[in-house]
């Protein structure tokens, strides 16, 4: 049962400048970070409340700035506006003054949209590029430096290794011996992997959590309408958001999927996702389409080597509906990895020639 209850959400829906109607809550449980609730009237939804997690999110100030200065540009005739609803002072979120510190938004709510875990679908996968593309191209002219890094090096190989050795050295033996074939791969993966030389990539602002369920669709159309969990938008490279996409997008597996001949890497799926980010024009460096599929590589095995070191860590990080499931999700990532460096040179002929033209 949820610690907030309907007067506690009430309460705190005060605090923002909206009508004073009889408003009921709805928790949403698909996020592993944040605390999320649905607001209602009736059966109607019209905004999204949520508790910022400010143990995983350090700088709220930094974060929250972040999206104000991103959502001022993220709008355009085919990319749907969100708005961050102000309180009674003005701000783009609530700090409680009592108990222990928490950190509240309010935004709209996007009428008649859904989103997809996962998609067997072509057109959602063109559709899921063509939005990533358009999200690059709104914020492809603004001050990368009035951004902060809400959680520095997200995406940093190095740290993450360090991160996993350290947990290596600290776990209990009997997670050790458990996870033994999955540490191995990490292992051998982490020497396959070099650093790839990004100081000839231009930092852009990315939104650095492109899963498939971050992109909002149309529910009359398989159009995509916007991103969202925008918390991690910060400086970054292309090929973060690319690759993040590509392991929820051409594989058609829960990301913890336990039977791994279900795990899969539809060539289809990611012909049209590379097609869906060509439908913006050419906006990619060259050295940018020759780093797309070290990115596909990448984040997967970045996302994999997370989950096994907070498995090992006891999971203190990602919220798990039962013991294991952070191992499930590493050993579900790694297959992934495996299959995308598997096609390596697939993703490179089809990024080339779609992205080059």
């Amino acid at each position: 049962m949820s610690k907030f209850t309907d007067d506690i959400l009430t309460s705190l829906l005060a605090n923002f400048i909206i009508a004073k109607k009889d408003y009921v809550f709805k928790p949403l449980t698909d996020g592993y970070i944040n605390d999320t609730f649905l607001v209602l009237e009736n059966d109607t939804p019209l905004y999204i409340l949520q508790r910022v997690n400010h143990l995983v999110f350090k700088n709220i100030y930094g974060l929250m700035n972040n999206v104000h200065k991103a959502l001022e540009n993220l709008e355009d005739n085919d990319y749907h506006k969100i708005t961050l609803v102000k309180t009674h002072s003005g701000k783009s979120f609530f700090e409680t003054s009592e108990g222990d510190k928490a950190y509240w938004r309010l935004m709209t709510y996007i009428d008649q949209s859904t989103a997809h875990n996962t998609t067997e679908d072509p057109e959602i996968a063109f559709e899921a590029g063509r939005i990533i593309g358009k999200f690059h191209l709104l914020l492809n002219t603004v001050a990368v430096d009035d951004y902060v890094d809400t959680i520095p090096r997200f995406h940093d190989l190095d740290l993450r290794k360090g991160e996993f050795e350290e947990a290596l050295r600290n776990a209990d033996t009997q997670k050790k011996e458990i996870a033994a074939k999955d540490i191995e791969f990490a292992v051998e993966t982490l020497a396959k992997l070099t650093v790839m030389n990004q100081s000839q990539l231009p930092i852009r602002i990315c939104h650095n959590d492109t899963k498939l369920n971050n992109i909002l669709f149309s529910k009359e159309a398989s159009k995509a309408l916007c991103l969202i969990d925008l918390d991690t938008i910060m400086k970054g490279h292309f090929h973060f958001d690319f690759g993040d996409a590509v392991r929820t997008i051409v594989n058609t597996a829960p990301e913890d999927e336990q039977q791994h001949e279900k795990i899969t890497f539809k060539k289809p799926l990611f012909e049209a996702f590379v097609s869906g980010i060509a439908s913006n024009g050419r906006f990619l460096s060259e050295n940018e389409i020759e780093a797309l599929p070290y990115g596909a590589i990448l984040l997967p095995f970045l996302h994999g080597l997370r989950a096994l070191t907070d498995y090992l860590n006891n999971n203190i990080y990602y919220k798990v509906a039962y013991e294991n499931q952070n191992l499930d999700r590493g050993r579900s990532l790694f297959d992934f990895t495996q299959k995308a460096l598997t096609n390596f040179d697939f993703m490179k002929e089809v990024t080339t020639n779609k992205l080059r033209a």
